[in-house]
């Protein structure tokens, strides 16, 4: 698959199909890689890639800090997945497009269409993360991470990760960089060496900034209540799901469009027809 190199970091992704460009940010919260979208739970069951790709030119990419792509050790917000999926855009030469967006990738859908509107055709939201008990597991997430930091050292997260070789949803203790330390050696040896107390303030900074409210992050409601995109929002219903999250969208999103669709009806039947017929008829 081909590599663009964002930013000083190497973006892996795929054009899928012909069409429309429809940009897609994964699901699979830090694992969020091309891959997924065929093989986590329920878009495994869905099978968007076996549908869109007849009608668009799907972009799939793996986020930063996820998969083949590279990764950097920053304080990392919304804006940067933003950024990244922009810059993308901006390589393939696109200068507008549909974004769909699922799970932890609806957040920086959003955001992205908070920064800019004019590059964006319309949005599909696919079971949102949100809801309180999401806030409560992603800060125990870090704080899992950063107890394994002190505990072992970063030279032990780096020995960890070169073992299990898991990704930081899989076990929170590699930490967000735990991809990139698998697949990147020169980067796993800048990882070891650097100052661990710099690098906890990056994390307790990075935590809350992704995950600062009990409901859908990304983007600030009074930004998305002044979005004038078409949105389909599609809920999910889950402790990382919760149905008020994506309910939260569709009362700040003034063009929403809101499939109140239970959990288990959504299935490949349905959904890749509902999505398309919306992207369809938003135009261009």
């Amino acid at each position: 698959m081909p590599n663009a190199v964002i930013d000083g970091i190497a973006t892996r992704y795929e054009i899928l199909g012909s069409g429309p460009p429809l940009l897609m940010y994964a699901p699979g919260g830090f694992n969020a890689t091309i891959e997924t979208w065929s093989t986590q739970s329920v878009y495994a069951r869905i099978g968007l890639l076996d549908h869109l790709p007849k009608h668009f030119s799907c972009i799939a990419f793996d986020r930063r800090e996820c998969g083949q792509s590279g990764g950097r050790i920053e304080r990392i917000t919304w804006a940067h997945y933003v950024a990244q999926g922009k810059a993308l855009l901006d390589h393939l030469g696109v200068e507008r497009a549909f974004l769909l967006g699922g799970c932890m990738g609806c957040a920086p859908v959003t955001a992205f269409a908070v920064a800019h509107p004019a590059m964006v055709s319309a949005l599909v939201l696919y079971w949102p993360v949100g809801g309180a008990k999401y806030r409560l597991s992603s800060h125990q997430r870090f704080a899992d991470h950063l107890g394994f930091v002190q505990s072992h050292g970063l030279d032990g997260v780096v020995a960890l990760v070169a073992k299990e070789g898991k990704h930081f949803g899989a076990d929170p203790r590699g930490g967000p960089w735990a991809s990139a330390i698998k697949r990147d050696a020169a980067f796993a040896s800048a990882f070891a060496e650097q100052n661990p107390e710099r690098y906890k303030l990056i994390c307790a900074g990075m935590c809350r900034a992704l995950f600062d409210r009990d409901t859908a992050p990304g983007a600030e409601p009074e930004d998305l209540m002044r979005l004038e995109v078409p949105a389909l929002i599609v809920p999910g219903h889950d402790a990382a799901h919760a149905t008020s999250a994506a309910r939260y969208l569709e009362e700040c999103l003034p063009r929403a469009e809101y499939w109140d669709l239970a959990v288990d009806r959504q299935g490949q039947d349905n959904v890749p027809t509902r999505i398309m017929d919306f992207l369809a008829k938003t135009g261009t």
